[in-house]
């Protein structure tokens, strides 16, 4: 029930808005009238009665003039209907022809540790079982967002690339060796997988993406002792000198001491990666833990299982096998030849001294050059390339002050333009109220957008099998239109995508910091400036509020108290007029709750000073004194909020980057690189810090964060943990091979595979990100292995008595074989997660760096080591 004070007629009457609120409440209650003893019994006897329809509270008397009784319709006009909706939600179909709707929004969540797939499907079912008895007909339930049935599908798909990934092994040992081989491969491989599995259960992973494409980017390593070992017993059985149960011990112990090593190498390289701090740390924790529990258990089944498979399956098999070393080696005659040839001119002792020193400058220049694909351009920095979601928001912030039914024509104009784009399934728009909140409304705080003038979209698209584009493609497509007609509204329109990574406050933040308050403001709306002109930055915006005029009430106490006013009874009668009070409440019994009786001005008079200034209040001796007579309004504008961070006064401008390059980092450098050369507040260029907060900001100054502060503390990590992998992999070769020297050769080959990766990225047109460089620090291991195997057979060689130039080709020629089938499956491996957006890094990474890398090992540490060693007597 709203009751609408007329200023003037209260005035007429000589009431002051505590008259009627006495009224009102003494007409709605009950009063005690005493009790009696009726048949020995007390009963209770009240008389009056409480008000149940609005007409009964337009008749409560609220005074008597002239001896005639004033009714409250007489000094208000009362009337019953909804209250002022605070916030407006309206879910909206796809198609420009489709109607929106009122709607409610209720989201759930899981606890921790439970399936989201069971709750999302207990939930559908509950919902479905409501319909009909507590959902009644007319009413639609959809559903927006279910990342229940997102993480079903994805992880479906994964165990699918997952199955195929081990049949592509097998198959490729099948060709390669035969197919009881490729058996004895396979029951590896599965054994070692289920294990991986229990392990990873065991230390607390759940099935999720990550775990899962850790499974897939491991197949190719975990299958790599099982071959090495297997591959080795078939060559010992081509042999033909003894008995399989007598091949397959020495099989083992020729490959065992190098096999272990590599084990351990590959492992000494992923595992640091555990320890990477941030937020990104336990997001990819799965990845060298699941990697590095397989990689160990991968090393039991090959020294226990596969062996005694290989006695089990290959004891009947009576193929011919040769009985001469060199028909022995079967297909490394023709290796042998190749090898003999291509090698040969950078051998011969002093005399191939200068295609030594070709090869070296050959390598080194390819090396340089991959790396001037990064400096150019060619191949961008990121941290994590945006995924295909299935959603995205659109955040809308009008000038502050704006009526909330305006905010909400601005949403369904956006809206309107959204239903237009063919892949969007539906959109719900929240005006004065927040979405539910989402992976960045963590860090953004979104659930406390709250104001009249603040709204969101959130916008669902239909399933990525059912569309061509790409989530961030719609969203880029989206930007320019949408803000076009938030700029008809006046309204600011930013684009925020799902991050695939940790959420930040925005992809390029910039932290001004000074001295005082004004100057902060004045130096950020510059900074702004700056940002604007720089091309591909997009979503300018900063946390300065939009100046608010505001019209403050001050009361003169000294005349207060003479009149006999205190400042609490002007104070609660202006509260009444300007915002509403509610006084009573009525007692229908066909509502669930009583209805409000809500006194207030109307909105005619809560605009105009002087209406207020008339209303009169009642002083303790019973004299009406006119609002104006004790106090007057002062308009001024509302104060700035004052952000504060680590304790430092700091105003935020935030932007996102839509250009060429498409990552914050570039657009970061060019806004860095125009601020040196700009001027600020009259006086020099700001100081720019990159990772820490000014110590002493005397002088104005901006610190960088947003994605650039997680991609620093990302990268910095990952490069500290590469670098602990390659100490840890020196100190192992050095305890193998008893020598300070050997150890660098070995390890040469780490900085080949930056001319596959980084070349591999800039042909497939992919981004160098954060799982790039997990899958370079994984190669780190994995080529390390492949020159232990060359090295440790030289070196077993030569202690035969074969001759160094000799044991060099005979050592690429034998080993050729099973590091080309370890490089191959990991490739293959690597293969199946190539087409997912965010490990499709990792993917190039693998494919390119074992590709070229294993390649000129077969080439280069041979040659190196043969430089080595020639001049030994």
């Amino acid at each position: 029930v709203r009751v609408r004070l007329d200023a003037a007629r209260l005035a007429a009457y000589g009431l002051t808005p505590a008259d009627l609120r006495r009224a009102l409440v003494g007409a709605n209650q009950s009063v005690d009238a005493g009790s009696v003893l009726i048949d020995d019994r007390d009963v209770q006897i009240q008389a009056g009665r409480l008000l149940m329809r609005p007409q009964d509270v337009a008749d409560v008397v609220v005074g008597v003039v002239a001896g005639r009784p004033i009714r409250l319709a007489d000094v208000a006009d009362v009337s019953f209907g909804p209250d002022t909706p605070q916030h407006y939600v309206d879910y909206c179909p796809s198609g420009s022809d489709a109607a929106c709707y009122p709607a409610v929004t209720i989201a759930v969540a899981k606890k921790p540790g439970q399936n989201a797939v069971d709750v999302a499907d207990a939930v559908l079912k509950r919902v479905d079982a409501l319909r009909g008895i507590y959902i009644p007909q007319g009413v639609e339930v959809a559903v927006t967002r279910n990342y229940g049935a997102t993480a079903a599908d994805k992880a479906q798909t994964l165990i699918k690339k997952l199955i195929f990934a081990t049949a592509s092994v097998v198959l490729l040992v099948l060709l390669a060796l035969g197919r009881r081989e490729a058996v004895i491969v396979g029951a590896a491989v599965i054994v070692t997988l289920m294990t991986t599995l229990f392990a990873s259960w065991a230390w607390g992973f759940t099935l999720n993406r990550v775990s899962l494409f850790a499974l897939i980017f491991s197949i190719g390593i975990l299958v790599d002792d099982a071959i090495v070992v297997v591959e080795n017993i078939h060559r010992h059985r081509q042999l033909g000198h003894k008995s399989l149960a007598e091949a397959i011990p020495l099989a083992v112990d020729e490959v065992g001491g190098p096999t272990i090593l590599a084990t351990l190498t590959v492992i000494a390289a992923l595992l640091p990666m555990a320890f990477v701090s941030g937020l990104m740390g336990p997001y990819m924790s799965p990845i060298p833990i699941n990697a590095s529990l397989g990689m160990l258990i991968s090393l039991a089944v090959a020294f226990i299982m596969t062996p005694w498979l290989s006695l089990m399956l290959l004891r009947n098999d009576h193929r011919d096998h040769g009985g001469d070393e060199g028909g022995g080696d079967a297909g490394n005659n023709w290796l042998q030849g190749f090898f003999q040839k291509r090698m040969t001119p950078f051998l011969r002792g002093r005399a191939g001294r200068g295609m030594r020193i070709r090869l070296l400058v050959g390598v080194l220049f390819g090396i340089a050059a991959s790396i001037g694909l990064a400096v150019v351009g060619l191949v961008v920095l990121k941290m994590l390339p945006f995924d295909n979601k299935s959603e995205f928001q659109v955040v809308v912030d009008m000038p502050a002050g704006t009526p909330l039914e305006d905010t909400q024509r601005t949403l369904q104009a956006l809206a309107g333009y959204l239903r237009t784009v063919p892949e969007v399934a539906n959109i719900e728009t929240y005006a004065g109220t927040a979405s539910p909140i989402n992976f960045n409304g963590l860090v953004r705080q979104y659930g406390l957008r709250q104001a009249p003038y603040q709204g969101d979209l959130q916008v669902n698209l239909v399933d990525r099998h059912g569309r061509s584009r790409q989530s961030h493609a719609i969203a880029l497509s989206v930007r320019a239109p949408l803000q076009q007609i938030g700029e008809r509204y006046h309204a600011n329109v930013k684009i925020v995508e799902v991050p695939p990574g940790p959420p930040v406050l925005a992809p390029l933040v910039a932290e001004i910091y000074g001295l005082d308050d004004a100057g902060r403001l004045r130096v950020a709306r510059e900074v702004e400036q700056v940002f604007r002109s720089v091309p591909g930055i997009v979503d300018v915006d900063t946390s300065i509020d939009a100046a608010q005029q505001r019209r403050v009430l001050s009361v003169d106490r000294t005349r207060a108290a003479q009149l006999g006013l205190s400042q609490a009874e002007i104070v609660d009668a202006t509260a009444m007029a300007m915002h509403g009070l509610d006084l009573t409440v009525l007692h229908d019994p066909h509502t669930r709750y009583p209805i409000p009786v809500r006194a207030e001005f109307s909105q005619a008079d809560q605009a105009d000073a002087t209406s207020l200034a008339t209303l009169r209040v009642r002083s303790r001796d019973g004299q009406l004194v006119p609002l104006g007579e004790v106090a007057h309004f002062d308009d001024s504008t509302r104060e700035q909020t004052i952000l504060h961070k680590d304790l430092l006064p700091v105003v935020y401008v935030y932007a996102d980057d839509a250009g060429k390059t498409d990552s914050p980092l570039y657009g970061m450098a060019q806004i860095a690189s125009k601020l040196d050369k700009t001027p600020v507040d009259g006086g020099q260029p700001i100081v720019q810090t990159l990772i820490q907060q000014p110590d002493n900001p005397v002088r104005w100054s901006m610190k960088w964060d947003g994605e650039w502060q997680i991609t620093y503390e990302t990268f910095r990590d990952m490069g500290l943990a590469y670098s602990v992998g390659l100490v840890l992999i020196y100190l192992l070769v050095v305890a193998q091979f008893g020598s300070y020297s050997v150890p660098l050769i070995i390890m040469a080959p780490i900085p080949l595979t930056l001319i596959g990766i980084l070349p591999g990225h800039a042909l497939l047109g992919r981004q160098f990100t954060a799982t790039s460089m997990i899958g370079m620090i994984a190669l780190a291991g994995i080529i390390v292995r492949n020159s232990i195997l060359l090295v440790d057979f030289i070196r077993h060689e030569v202690a035969r008595g074969v001759p160094l130039q000799d044991a060099v080709i005979r050592a690429a020629a034998v080993r050729a074989r099973p590091i080309v089938l370890t490089g191959v499956a990991a490739m293959m491996g690597a293969f199946f997660i190539l087409d997912d957006p965010i490990f499709s890094g990792l993917a190039v990474s693998l494919i390119f760096g074992i590709f070229v890398s294993t390649l000129l090992t077969l080439f280069v540490i041979p040659v190196v080591y043969y430089a080595y060693r020639h001049r030994e007597p």
